[in-house]
């Protein structure tokens, strides 16, 4: 392999913003990296579905459809 052309492959800790810490070898320059998910956090690896909503999307929806069944409820009353 040619000199000076390969970054240098260090030790690094990745820190997620879980708490969860880890030591990996990477071309990070200072030796640390911050990550928003990691193994012990993401929803595909621990089976539990977190629900993001930001638009209200889904607030929206259950309320709709608590209209809706407020209304088949007083049909089915009647």
């Amino acid at each position: 392999m040619k000199q000076g052309v390969h970054p240098q492959y260090v030790t690094t800790e990745v820190t997620c913003s879980c708490g969860n810490t880890f030591t990996t070898r990477s071309t990070a320059k200072n030796g640390s990296i911050h990550v928003e998910t990691c193994n012990v956090c993401h929803p595909f690896y621990t089976g539990k579905q977190r629900v993001l909503d930001t638009a209200g999307r889904v607030a929206k929806f259950q309320q709709k459809y608590a209209k809706a069944q407020q209304a088949q409820a007083k049909k089915a009353g009647k």
